[in-house]
């Protein structure tokens, strides 16, 4: 019975992979699923480990790390969240100052700089929008997103922090948006709107923009196409700057936090995570004349 069971399995397993040689062969097949079952089975996994972190809930971790709900490093330390949500992004990088942290030079220089306007292509709940604002007092701040929950959140952070006079939301922005904009001087369009650079910065509206600063999250993840259309658009008006995401395990060993130093690694990670599903590069352009 042994032998005749174990014979069994065997069989069995070398049917499965002979199944599975046929289905990752079969491009119709691929094709076909690949983006549901695939794709499915990688978010489920990602938040099973989300869910893993050892206590009750994100809020908690929130409290513990800043009671009045305030930023506490980087470049936009103090301020002020109105409320325990962040859209779009993880919360506990921002609250505690870590969020895009490769990004934290760059940012630093650019609140040095004596902007006329911020505009902020998805802006989610303000964090760039509000941030900028609060280090560079003599900018008009126009934020944009599709996503109401964000521009309602990035509202309410612009009169918590005392910018919201400085500071105009709105939803979609196009190419047409950004031209009707009275950027008085010199501006700074930040861009992080999820593959959508690739159709709104055409070489003919960075030409009309050309004496303005840009900083684009590139999603090549999204089309590997994206960031040479990008680069190809600003070739002529522009240099570039190009600086790197890193990922969440190497954050998790590098970034030292007091707030955070009573925590197991693997948490640590989780709380760090901002969950990008590859490396990550922006665009930093200036213009060339």
């Amino acid at each position: 019975m042994g032998l005749w069971f174990c014979g069994a399995v065997q069989l069995i397993k070398s049917f499965i992979r002979w199944l599975v040689s046929k289905y990752v062969g079969n491009d119709i097949l691929w094709a076909a699923t690949s983006r549901t079952l695939v794709r499915g089975t990688e978010y489920l996994r990602e938040q099973r480990r989300r869910r893993s972190i050892d206590f009750n809930d994100v809020r908690d971790v929130v409290l513990d790390i800043s009671p009045d709900l305030s930023v506490k490093y980087g470049p936009f330390a103090g301020m002020k969240y109105p409320e325990i949500k962040s859209v779009g992004s993880s919360l506990v990088p921002k609250i505690i100052g870590s969020y895009e942290r490769e990004l934290h030079p760059l940012v630093e220089k650019l609140c040095g700089n004596e902007y006329t306007e911020i505009v902020d292509i998805g802006c989610a709940e303000g964090y760039y929008a509000v941030g900028f604002a609060m280090r560079i007092p003599g900018a008009k701040v126009y934020a944009y997103d599709t996503n109401d929950e964000g521009i309602e959140l990035c509202r309410k952070m612009a009169e918590v922090n005392g910018v919201a006079g400085r500071l105009e939301t709105g939803s979609f922005c196009d190419g047409q948006t950004l031209l009707s904009l009275p950027l008085a001087g010199r501006a700074l369009i930040v861009s992080d709107c999820e593959g959508y650079e690739n159709e709104l910065f055409t070489p003919e509206l960075v030409a009309r923009l050309g004496k303005h600063d840009f900083l684009v999250e590139v999603h090549d993840f999204l089309d590997i196409d994206i960031s040479a259309k990008v680069r190809e658009s600003f070739e002529k008006t522009h240099s570039i700057t190009i600086i790197r995401s890193i990922d969440d395990i190497t954050k998790a060993h590098t970034y030292q936090y007091d707030e955070l130093s009573a925590y197991p690694l693997a948490t640590k990670r989780n709380l760090l995570a901002e969950n990008r599903p590859r490396i990550m590069e922006w665009f930093y352009f200036t213009p060339l004349a």
